[in-house]
């Protein structure tokens, strides 16, 4: 049993200090996303900032009792947690209440709970503990099959409470079961369906088929002509041309019509600059408008007079882009940069394989939100409605982000252990 004295010592200071300085980035700019005159104390209760000062605080809090505990429990209790969060998740069925056409909302008292938000460490946690078990091999099919439950799961409750976005970042873990061995076959093969799926929207589909037919022949005259080549090939053009007829199916009867329309406005199908493009286009307009420098702390008008809808929450990167411009959106990604950076570091000095997986874990979640959340901003992905990690507006958002990192702080303090 180590001591307190060690265990601060063995704290990756590097991260916390990134941490620290990017919750308070966020804060700031939340202030200026929904600054009030009338309330110009960034501690007013009344106002978002105000709130969200509670948040950080609950935050540190959070924080601090996640370093106090033993880094063993985690470990010992991965699956106890994703079973509670599972419950939790199927619990809104029956508690939640509809915000924005999605029930995956929690109300306990006078705060709001999203349980999709803290499904995203516990499910870390799980997976991190299934494959760290002794004889656990990628390569093998109960283990591909065991591992795609553990993600599926959540995935599938969130998506059923007409949360997309959420139930998409369970994708991302696709990353670590890469790292652990997983073929790059299959993260090429996944590559490869988002590329076909745009492609079945923008291209017809006669032609797009007479393009794959075309390719396979090149590959059948490009490769040794033996059965087995010719197999995987003429397989993987069957399988393309089926992928594509199913886009239709896909796209028509299991996507909803508000999804449809923000798909064809990325696609550059249709344009909406008053309806389904709205955002997406003030938002383009705001971090354009800040040029270089930025027009200045509270000096932004895309942002003063409201017109990029939800500017403190899923498009705060606008703030930054308008109010400090390129050098100001620059310095926020090298940030996100560094932490990733940081986090798959402190991921490759483990001795234990549960606290790499789960390392891996906590940068590919942070990687698809900085991704997919700058790419709504700037039009380079569809609106799906996620935060911007440790930015955003939110309690239910910082405090699952702040758990996802600090227990991977705490498990880094054992880092000479094992841990399963």
């Amino acid at each position: 049993m180590r001591d307190q004295k060690n265990i601060l010592q063995n704290i990756d200071w590097v991260l916390v200090a990134l941490f620290s300085v990017m919750v308070l980035i966020g804060w700031v700019n939340i202030y200026a996303a929904v600054y009030n005159e009338e309330h110009s104390s960034i501690f007013d209760l009344s106002q978002s900032y105000g709130k969200q000062a509670l948040w950080i605080i609950g935050a540190c809090i959070l924080a601090l009792m996640i370093l106090v505990i033993d880094g063993k429990f985690y470990a010992a209790f991965s699956y106890a947690i994703y079973v509670v969060f599972i419950l939790l998740l199927i619990s809104t069925f029956a508690f939640s209440r509809d915000v924005k056409g999605s029930f995956g909302w929690i109300d306990i008292g006078a705060f709001k709970l999203q349980p999709a938000e803290f499904a995203k460490f516990a499910t870390n946690m799980a997976l991190a503990k299934y494959l760290s078990t002794l004889d656990i091999r990628m390569q093998d099919s109960r283990t591909k099959l065991i591992s795609t439950l553990i993600l599926g799961l959540p995935a599938v409750i969130i998506l059923l409470q007409n949360d997309t976005g959420s139930a998409l970042v369970f994708a991302s873990f696709i990353f670590v079961l890469y790292r652990e061995g997983l073929s790059g076959n299959i993260l090429l093969l996944a590559l490869v369906s988002v590329a076909l799926f745009i492609l079945a929207l923008l291209v017809k589909n006669s032609t797009l088929i007479g393009i794959l037919i075309g390719l396979a022949l090149v590959f059948i005259l490009m490769v040794r002509k033996n059965k087995r080549n010719i197999i995987v090939i003429v397989s993987g053009a069957i399988i393309a041309i089926g992928m594509v007829y199913s886009v239709d199916y896909v796209y028509n009867d299991v996507l909803q019509a508000h999804q449809r329309t923000r798909i064809d406005v990325l696609l550059g199908k249709e344009l909406d600059l008053k309806g389904a493009g709205y955002n997406v286009n003030q938002s383009k307009i705001a971090i354009g408008s800040g040029g270089l420098f930025g027009k200045g702390f509270l000096q932004g008008t895309q942002t003063k007079y409201d017109f990029v809808p939800e500017q403190s929450t899923d498009f705060i990167f606008c703030t930054v882009g308008e109010e400090w411009g390129f050098m100001g959106s620059l310095v926020v990604i090298g940030l996100f940069m560094a932490l990733l950076g940081r986090i798959i570091f402190v991921a490759e000095r483990q001795r234990s394989q549960y606290s790499r997986i789960y390392g891996y874990g906590v940068a590919s979640i942070i990687f698809f939100h900085l991704m997919i959340n700058i790419g709504m901003t700037i039009g380079l992905a569809p609106v799906i409605g996620i935060p911007l990690p440790f930015f955003s507006y939110g309690g239910s958002s910082l405090w699952s982000f702040t758990i996802l990192l600090f227990i991977f702080i705490k498990l880094d303090s054992y880092r000479l252990q094992i841990l399963r």
